[in-house]
């Protein structure tokens, strides 16, 4: 038996070395699966022909990535920014924006596994607890969906979209939620993932994106036809209560509200992907996130 030994808070502790823990960090590295487990097992067996049955944390980290410094620097250089990304003392707080349909929800599940990440939050989700404190009178628009707010709108701009009108009223009020969502993840030093429909550029408070560990993305679907196709996979599910009819009667609108985020993400530089193949996302996401934030 080899016992890892860490400290938290000054106090030390004792686990076992696990290769499935440490295959699961290897992982982010992109090496898949049974490429990070052999690895591991590779480490296991190393420290076992030394004799080593108990190693600190730090120690451990030092062994993984000489281990891995001889069989692809680019791998040991992935891993190192993931070490020093997870000691980090700010949190890591990614925002996943993308219009309905474009599959922010997914990728976000997705990249919690792939980070080791624990806090996933839905926009949808600080809708509804919204809902709950803003009557329909008050604030007809939170009422709405995003892609038919304009809908609600009392006094329409006649310089502006009413689609782009409506969704920005929309995104104006939830937005309110993700605000406190991030302040208290930065306070209480929580990573998070918060993803959905409402996390547009320029939306949320500089001074709460500056020195700290915030990333945006923004996923499309360029293709039409794809994007129409991910409705119809959607509503297939059987925990979907929305219907096909409603996503393509107002697909017109949907496709504006992209429109509009992609604009917005060019204006704030912020990381724009077309979600075509699931993993070729997460792998880009990934390697923006360590080489953001992997230095530091």
């Amino acid at each position: 038996m080899i016992w890892v030994i860490g400290n938290v808070d000054g106090k030390q502790y004792k686990e076992p070395f696990s290769k499935g823990i440490l295959s699961r960090s290897l992982n982010v590295a992109d090496l898949g699966t049974e490429r990070a487990h052999e690895i591991a097992s590779g480490i296991e067996a190393e420290l076992i022909k030394n004799n080593i049955t108990e190693i600190n944390s730090y120690d451990l980290a030092n062994v993984v990535l000489n281990h891995l410094e001889n069989i692809d620097p680019n791998i040991a250089k992935k891993y190192c920014n993931w070490r020093s990304l997870r000691t980090s003392k700010k949190p890591l707080i990614i925002l996943i924006g993308g219009a309905s349909g474009v599959g922010t929800s997914s990728m976000a599940f997705e990249l919690a596994n792939r980070l080791r990440l624990k806090n996933l939050i839905s926009t949808d989700m600080i809708r509804e607890v919204m809902r709950k404190i803003i009557s329909k009178e008050l604030s007809p628009v939170i009422h709405k969906s995003s892609f038919d707010a304009y809908e609600s709108i009392r006094t329409p701009s006649i310089r502006m979209d009413p689609v782009v009108e409506g969704f920005i009223s929309h995104v104006d009020v939830v937005n309110v939620g993700i605000e406190a969502i991030i302040e208290r993840s930065i306070k209480e030093g929580i990573s998070t993932i918060i993803e959905g429909v409402h996390i547009v550029p320029g939306f949320i408070k500089s001074e709460l994106l500056e020195n700290n560990n915030i990333i945006i993305f923004t996923l499309t679907v360029d293709d039409e036809e794809s994007h129409k196709q991910r409705f119809y996979s959607r509503c297939r599910q059987p925990w979907v209560k929305r219907s096909l009819e409603r996503y393509m009667e107002y697909f017109p609108t949907i496709r504006k509200t992209q429109d509009f985020l992609v604009e917005q993400a060019k204006i704030h530089d912020a990381r724009i992907i077309n979600n075509v193949d699931i993993n070729k996302t997460i792998d880009i996401m990934v390697n923006d996130i360590l080489e953001e934030f992997g230095g530091k």
